[in-house]
């Protein structure tokens, strides 16, 4: 059964729009970055706007992550504009508002419509607190792929200090063989993946590798310090 959305591992749509920054292209933009986009259902929501606060403030720790932020609507990009400078909002260097103009005909209509669906932003946003107008939260990697998705129902506020979190947690491990466990924060102890033999993760991680004593006498719970 065909699932709406972007699932996990598919490929970000190399989409183009308006915005505030001038005409981008999804994938150019991104580059070698991690990027994350955050969907809203209209601009001058109330809950929205304290996102984009909070997302101005973590600007420069993402930044410092290699990842750059989208916000998308589908509103015009004067209305981008005027909503950037609502005060609570702050002005965030190198995100972006990103535009859909939903007037367009033609090719660009088509890919429009592509980008609306996957992304699950409603058209008509004429009751902005519907499920088909909720917020959501995607991060792709450097190959455009996408790695987590979240889905927020537009009143609850999107905690973007959960993101940067997460963001820790793909990158970490993304280029190490180890999981991160629950309430895991950067500093606290990993998780050898159960793929890695306790010879191979022995040599791999020089730190040491301890396991949790568990009822079923089984050593599966294999940890390690942050590499």
């Amino acid at each position: 059964v065909a699932m709406p959305g972007l699932l996990l591992g598919d490929e970000a749509p190399n989409f183009e729009a308006e915005t505030t920054q001038g005409r981008i292209r999804f994938h150019d933009f991104l580059g070698d970055s991690w990027g994350i986009l955050f969907s809203h259902p209209r601009d001058f929501t109330p809950v929205c706007t304290t996102e984009l606060g909070r997302a101005a403030k973590l600007a420069p720790e993402f930044s410092k992550r290699n990842v750059k932020m989208i916000a998308l609507s589908i509103d015009s990009v004067q209305d981008h504009l005027s909503w950037s400078k609502v005060r609570a909002v702050g002005r965030c260097e190198g995100s972006l508002c990103c535009c859909l103009a939903l007037k367009a005909r033609g090719k660009d209509h088509t890919e429009q419509s592509m980008v609306l669906e996957l992304f699950q932003l409603d058209r008509t946003s004429a009751q902005p607190l519907t499920l088909s107008s909720c917020a959501q939260v995607f991060v792709f990697g450097p190959d455009k792929k996408l790695k987590l998705s979240i889905l927020y129902p537009a009143t609850t506020g999107r905690n973007f200090d959960e993101i940067l979190r997460v963001v820790d947690s793909l990158q970490l491990t993304a280029y190490k063989k180890v999981a991160t466990p629950v309430d895991w924060k950067p500093g606290d102890s990993v998780m050898v993946v159960p793929t890695l033999p306790d010879e191979e993760a022995k040599k791999l991680f020089p730190k040491g590798v301890f396991t949790k004593d568990l009822p079923s006498g089984k050593k599966y719970l294999r940890y390690t310090p942050q590499p």
